[in-house]
């Protein structure tokens, strides 16, 4: 008797297949999420000089925006860094 996960990643299979990336492509999406990473880190660092001078100074709304700022950064960098994996992904299952 199969256990409810045990079927439940059947149906799964069903519907989305996975698909076997070759060593090249799980290279190219590492390579994808280490610039990723790279490029949150120096937008952290960058702004994290920028939001210490403004807490400094006392200027609590420029604070509150460099935050939401990096925030947005963050998602849209995340973003792109999904969508260029689906398109690996995406020539996976085309071969």
């Amino acid at each position: 008797m199969k256990s409810a996960y045990e079927l439940a990643m059947e149906r799964l299979n069903k519907t989305a297949p996975t698909t076997k990336l070759s060593g090249d492509q799980k290279k190219q999406i590492a390579d994808l999420e280490s610039k990723c990473k790279a490029k949150i880190a120096e937008r952290e660092i960058a702004l994290k000089g920028e939001t210490a001078a403004a807490a400094a100074a006392g200027e609590f709304e420029k604070v509150e925006a460099l935050q939401l700022q990096l925030v947005n950064e963050r998602k849209k960098l995340q973003t792109e860094l999904e969508e260029k994996k689906e398109q690996i992904h995406k020539e996976s299952s085309r071969k």
